[in-house]
């Protein structure tokens, strides 16, 4: 049985990937001629992890494209990418929205999208802008540096290339900073037909249940097989529709966690779920006391197999098709701290302004504003902490500044999908978790009576209004700060309330002589009283 398998295994694998390629220039996971022995090259998957029968690859692209004509969501970009007739305006298009859809949920980019798009036309005008400007419009959406580069490839389009976009997806990720293999594939097959696959979390999530791939799915030689699916299934005619209905496909039905099968065009050519129709079959025969069939020649599972689960992670029938796919574990984020202040003024119609610095035009969150901050080591003690932001002030204004004028505010604590506020404490904490460092930042207060400069050869700097703070190219970790501090002042203005009475004790004072109130029976037969 085992030689059966791996014959077939072997026969399937070298007519559904491309031909090989020459001496010396091996594919990433695979090795080339003479690197080592057979006995050291990695097992070949079992069959059931391929794409080999071109009969179940059509009804795939045709199953797929016609849910997609018939289901996908209308947006915006989709709808340039099929009504703009110039090709580099459509390719630019296509790719704001890759850049923007990049860790972003689709809800989140409609608003960004249409806003940069009537800003920015077209890659020239792009090009002209500022990267204040982008960073502007960029706020609140998240991993700054992916506008910085989209604007500068776009100025490399236009100084070097003549505005003129590349037409393949091998030149994109060439040419372009910021654009990898993924974008690359996007643009080249929705804007120019360039029959290309893509390879982004939601296909991942789609392929590794067609043919259940159970391995490591973010490891190199299991993204360049996945790569190889996806380029051996896309349709030929319409690789653009076919890869964002691939895409759409994962989005909306085969989601994470509680997938919607029931829903799915393509669950016929599903090995994950013919796994669990297959279970389902033979628990009912075990129920009936039928016998249950010879396992198939295909099933996975043989030990050795390179897309397998690995033999310590086995198949569990309670997750049905959300056995796949498997990741490794993630790496914690490393924890960083910051003591923040919020410098305040009255402004010249008594509103008030704050004070916020720029940050270093390279780096996390950069060319962005903040409040003055200074990185501190993890367990320095608050009083130290208040010392070292006041020495930070004072250097950078020229005038003093005394650790016990910083004023204290609430603890905000930032968690996933919950903000929550514990007020009053001893300091205010906002705790902004960004994909790989864990930022708490320790925010003080400081009132100013006069006007304050601030050292230019510092970080530039500027006061603006509330409003005028919001419009700028600020985070969202320092929109909460503010946030923050505009709560306890309001906290700390109300007056007091004193404890809530008792319902039974409002109930008794409630009077028969009250206009409008109900009286009860034995009131209402008293005799009224004489005046």
């Amino acid at each position: 049985m085992g030689k059966l398998r791996a014959a077939a295994a072997g026969g399937l694998r070298r007519s559904s990937r491309r031909a090989a390629p020459p001496a010396g220039q091996g594919r990433k996971g695979v090795l080339p001629p003479g690197a080592g022995t057979p006995a050291s090259a990695p097992a070949p998957p079992c069959a059931q992890h391929l794409f080999s029968d071109p009969a179940e690859i059509q009804a795939l692209r045709r199953n797929l494209l016609a849910w997609y004509d018939k289901c996908k969501r209308d947006l915006p970009w989709r709808t340039l990418a099929a009504t703009e007739p110039d090709a580099d305006r459509r390719a630019y298009a296509v790719w704001v929205s890759e850049i923007m859809l990049q860790q972003t949920q689709v809800a989140t980019v409609i608003d960004y999208y249409n806003r940069w798009m009537q800003k920015w036309p077209t890659l020239q005008a792009l090009a002209q802008a500022s990267l204040e400007e982008v960073n502007e419009l960029w706020a609140g959406l998240g991993y700054y540096s992916r506008g910085k580069r989209l604007q500068e490839a776009a100025k490399k389009v236009v100084s070097e290339l003549a505005g003129r976009m590349p037409r393949t997806a091998e030149d994109l990720q060439k040419l372009l900073p910021g654009v990898g293999r993924y974008t690359a594939g996007a643009i080249a097959s929705i804007s120019y037909g360039q029959a290309t696959g893509v390879v982004d979390g939601n296909v991942i999530r789609v392929l590794c249940r067609l043919r259940c791939v159970g391995a490591d799915s973010s490891s190199p030689a299991v993204t360049d097989w996945l790569w190889d699916m996806a380029n051996a299934v896309v349709d030929r005619s319409r690789p653009g529709d076919f890869n964002q209905a691939l895409m759409e496909l994962g989005a909306t039905v085969c989601v994470p966690k509680a997938p919607l099968c029931g829903e799915c065009p393509v669950k016929k050519q599903c090995r994950a779920w013919q796994r669990v129709e297959k279970e389902l079959a033979l628990a009912t025969q075990k129920l009936l006391g039928k016998p249950t069939p010879v396992p198939d020649v295909e099933d996975c599972g043989s030990g050795d197999c390179a897309l397998c689960p690995p033999a310590v992670e086995p198949w569990d029938s309670g997750l049905g098709v959300t056995n796949f796919p498997r990741k490794a574990a993630k790496k914690q984020p490393r924890a960083a701290r910051t003591a923040t202040c919020v410098l305040e003024r009255r402004g010249c119609h008594g509103a008030p302004e704050y004070l916020i610095v720029q940050r270093p035009s390279s780096g996390l969150l950069a060319g962005l504003w903040e409040f003055p901050s200074l990185p501190v080591a993890q367990g320095v003690q608050e009083e130290k902490q208040r010392e070292v932001l006041a020495n930070h002030l004072q250097a950078c204004m020229g005038q003093p500044v005394a650790a016990g004028g910083l004023q204290l505010i609430g603890e905000v604590s930032l968690k996933p999908r919950r903000l929550q506020y514990k007020l009053p404490v001893l300091s205010c904490r906002v705790v902004h978790i960004f994909s790989h460092i864990h930022q708490t930042y320790v925010v003080y207060s400081l009132p100013l009576d006069g006007d304050v400069t601030w050292d230019p050869a510092s970080s530039p700097s500027r006061w603006v209004t509330e409003e005028e703070f919001h419009t700028s190219a600020v985070s969202t970790a320092m929109k909460k700060v503010l946030k923050a501090c505009e709560k306890q002042r309001r906290k700390e203005s109300s007056p007091s309330t004193g404890p809530k009475r008792k319902r039974g004790a409002k109930m008794q004072r409630v009077s028969s002589t009250c206009p409008g109130t109900q009286l009860s029976l034995h009131a209402f037969l008293l005799a009224p009283t004489a005046k």
